[in-house]
């Protein structure tokens, strides 16, 4: 019965398991990311003060929204592949390309400047693991990957734009 399990657990979608593997690993950094930057959003979001807060205050919260939305097809994708999504702070903080969340939250443009940061990094992270998936003709994941280059390309320069004079 065991040796009949195994065979049904077999996956086989037409990707290699090196390359499931090596596509898992990169969007496990890529969760890893996406959480930080959720955390760190939310956290601003919490905790902006000054003559923007209204403005920043609901920027923050769509902002954190998506990011939210962000992790769940993330981590089912790295499920579908066949391999366990991370889920814990020691396995993000290990993965993450990020800092971890200012202790003592900044002024509301530095908190601008460090979100843009942010977004830069992940989309980076996307776009590496974006060639796995090419080259490996993983076609959901290059489409995840698309759509999340989209969203951090674009909120980095609406970030970027506030920063301007």
């Amino acid at each position: 019965m065991a040796t009949k399990s195994k065979v049904l657990n077999k996956i086989d979608i037409g990707i290699s398991e090196k390359d499931r593997q090596a596509i898992a690993n990169g969007l496990s950094k890529l969760l890893a990311d996406t959480y930080t930057l959720y955390l760190t959003t939310h956290n601003f979001h919490w905790n902006v003060t000054g003559p923007m807060f209204n403005t920043l205050h609901s920027m923050f919260m769509l902002q954190y929204t998506e990011l939210w939305n962000a992790v769940d097809p993330v981590a089912e994708r790295i499920r579908a592949l066949g391999h366990f999504a991370p889920g814990s702070y020691q396995q993000f903080s290990k993965l993450t390309s990020l800092p971890d969340v200012p202790t003592s939250p900044p002024k509301a443009l530095e908190m601008v400047k460090v979100l843009v940061k942010g977004h830069e990094a992940v989309a980076r992270t996307a776009r590496s693991t974006f060639a796995l998936a090419s080259d490996a003709n993983d076609q959901p994941t290059a489409d995840i990957l698309t759509q999340r280059l989209d969203i951090h390309e674009k909120t980095a320069w609406m970030l970027r734009s506030l920063l301007e004079e």
